[in-house]
C-alpha cells in the first residue's frame, strides 16, 4: 500500500496511472459539437473516491478538487450512464480471471445488513430488532465476496422479501449463477418457489449451536467480510443518501475502487 500512495497525487484513494488507464475508455466521450468540457474527469472521480472514503459533504470537498457543484453534477451524470456499476462489474470479471476463475460466477451468497437511515422524506423503516429507524442491505455476493447485486429497501422489508428482487435482478445480470448460499431468515416458502421458478437452489447453512455472539459460519462469513469492507468507507457506515440510486451507487463506488486497485497493483 505505502507502494501505491506514493503513485497517486495528494490523497491515497486518488487514481493511480495504472488505474487511469484502465477505466479511461470506459467514461463519455465530449460531444462533438459544441463547448468541449473545461474539467478534468479524472480529478472528478478523485473528488467522488475521496469523499466516499471520508464520509465528508459535497460542500466540504478540499480546494485541489474541482468546485463541488461541478463535481456533484458529473457524479449524477455518471449515476444515470451506471457508470460506476459499469466499473464496477467490468473489475469484478478481471479480478475473477486473475485469481484463475471463471469471469461470471456460479455461486453466491446472500443477507442483508441494516444501518441507519438519513433525515426525514428518504426511504426507510422501522427496525423492530434493531429498534430504531433504518434502511437495509440485502446484498448477493459471490464465494469471495465480490458483490453481485444490492437492492436498497426500508428496513421494515423482511429478508426474505428483499431477497426476492435480488434474484430478480440476479438471474438477468448474471446468469450463469444457480447456487445460492443463505441463513435461516431466508427458509421461507414463497422465497425457495420463486428460486425455484428462476432455477436457483438456495442452500440454507445454519449454525451448529445456540450460543451468543459471533460465531464463524461456513459460506455466511464471507458475506460478513463484505459488509466490512463496506464499512471501512466511512460515508457508507450509515445511509447518509435520501435517494436510493445515490446510495447504491456510493456503494459501487466503494466496491469498485477495492477490485480495481487489486486488479492494477
Amino acid at each position: 500500500m505505502a507502494v501505491i500512495e506514493r503513485k497517486t497525487k495528494r490523497y491515497p484513494t486518488d487514481l493511480t496511472d495504472e488505474e487511469w488507464a484502465r477505466i479511461a475508455p470506459l467514461l463519455p466521450k465530449p460531444a462533438p459539437r459544441g463547448r468541449k468540457p473545461g474539467v478534468d474527469l479524472r480529478e472528478v472521480l478523485n473528488a467522488i473516491r475521496y469523499m466516499t472514503r471520508t464520509g465528508g459533504g459535497w460542500r466540504m470537498l478540499p480546494k485541489d478538487f474541482p468546485p463541488w457543484q461541478t463535481v456533484y453534477w458529473w457524479f449524477r451524470r455518471f449515476v444515470r450512464l451506471m457508470l460506476f456499476r459499469t466499473i464496477h462489474d467490468i473489475a469484478l470479471m478481471l479480478d475473477r480471471e486473475r485469481v484463475g476463475r471463471k469471469a461470471s460466477p456460479s455461486a453466491g451468497v446472500i443477507d442483508s445488513q441494516t444501518v441507519k437511515a438519513p433525515a426525514p422524506g428518504a426511504q426507510r423503516g422501522w427496525d423492530g430488532a434493531k429498534r430504531t429507524v433504518r434502511r437495509k442491505r440485502h446484498v448477493a455476493v459471490d464465494t469471495d465476496g465480490r458483490l453481485l447485486m444490492v437492492n436498497l429497501t426500508a428496513a421494515d422489508i423482511s429478508d426474505s422479501a428483499g431477497a426476492q428482487e435480488v434474484l430478480d435482478a440476479l438471474r438477468k445480470r448474471w446468469p450463469w449463477v444457480k447456487h445460492l448460499f443463505a441463513d435461516g431468515a431466508y427458509d421461507k416458502t414463497q422465497l425457495m418457489d420463486k428460486a425455484a421458478f428462476l432455477d436457483f437452489v438456495i442452500e440454507v447453512v445454519r449454525r451448529l449451536d445456540d450460543e451468543p455472539g459471533f460465531k464463524v459460519v461456513p459460506r455466511r462469513w464471507v458475506v460478513e467480510r463484505t459488509f466490512g469492507w463496506l464499512t471501512r468507507w466511512r460515508r457508507l457506515v450509515r445511509d447518509y443518501e435520501q435517494r436510493i440510486d445515490v446510495s447504491e451507487a456510493m456503494i459501487h463506488v466503494a466496491l469498485g475502487s477495492l477490485l480495481l486497485r487489486r486488479i492494477a497493483h
